[in-house]
């Protein structure tokens, strides 16, 4: 049995002629925080999307929660354990808050075919519970998304993957398009998913935030990981050195 919550072997993605993601090899430990950096068009999100079965990798193998997984889609990824939020939110504008935090895991009060009945309330409760452990300040819940603006909106996705994170998170860029005190309230979500012991992957530019809040940095170049280094043990100067290619190529062990 793995010690590790999540592990990559060999994780390769190709459209065509290009080679998006290449040899990758990657493990994450059960309460471990890492953050995933490069530049534009390194193999970030490309890694993301394989291991939450958004695509179907070219090669590689996939190892979760002890086991070697073929996640056919995001919802088969979700119900094994992970969460995630997308730079697309994944969110539908013309629900409310409550509709879009159970999306797909909709509470009933009773179920028979079309004749199903949904719990609003308990849906709506459970919402309130959710924005208040996550912090996550939104003025009326009853609004629909589109009605939004875009930081509320990116708290939604990031308070639906908090509130039912149970193996591990995956967050893409979650305050790339968010002012200060939004950042702030994501970072702190991040924090009280540390203290819960859930495991994270955070993909980010913003090197601040990345030293503040992971254990470990994973630095992606070109497709390939060129470095995996222990927050405490290397600075600003040296990520930007493997991002940029000043440092060398090979692959560090995690």
């Amino acid at each position: 049995m793995s010690n590790f919550i999540l592990e990559t072997r060999g994780l390769t993605k190709h459209y065509g002629g290009v080679h998006a993601l290449d040899d990758a090899n990657f493990v994450l430990s059960p309460g471990e925080h890492v953050a995933v950096v490069g530049d534009n068009g390194a193999g970030k999100s490309t890694f993301v999307r394989q291991i939450t079965g958004v695509e179907q990798r070219t090669s590689g193998q996939i190892f979760f929660d002890g086991h070697a997984v073929e996640h056919a889609g995001p919802l088969e990824a979700r119900e094994a354990g992970i969460e995630t939020v997308f730079q697309t939110l994944a969110l539908a504008d013309d629900l409310d808050v409550p509709s879009n935090l159970f999306l797909g895991r909709e509470l009933f009060k009773f179920r028979l075919g079309p004749f199903s009945i949904l719990d609003r309330k308990a849906m709506r409760e459970r919402t309130m519970e959710a924005l208040k452990t996550t912090a996550v300040k939104i003025p009326n819940v009853d609004n629909p998304i589109r009605n939004m603006s875009g930081g509320q909106r990116q708290c939604v996705a990031i308070a639906r993957t908090a509130a039912f994170a149970s193996k591990l998170v995956i967050m893409d860029e979650p305050t790339a398009a968010l002012g200060v005190q939004e950042t702030a309230q994501v970072e702190n979500i991040i924090r009280g998913l540390k203290e819960r012991g859930v495991p994270l992957i955070l993909v980010s530019h913003n090197l601040r935030q990345v030293f503040d809040l992971v254990d470990r940095i994973v630095v992606f170049r070109r497709g390939r990981i060129v470095a995996s280094l222990r927050k405490d043990e290397t600075d600003g100067n040296d990520i930007v050195s493997y991002i940029t290619g000043v440092k060398g190529s090979e692959e560090a062990a995690a």
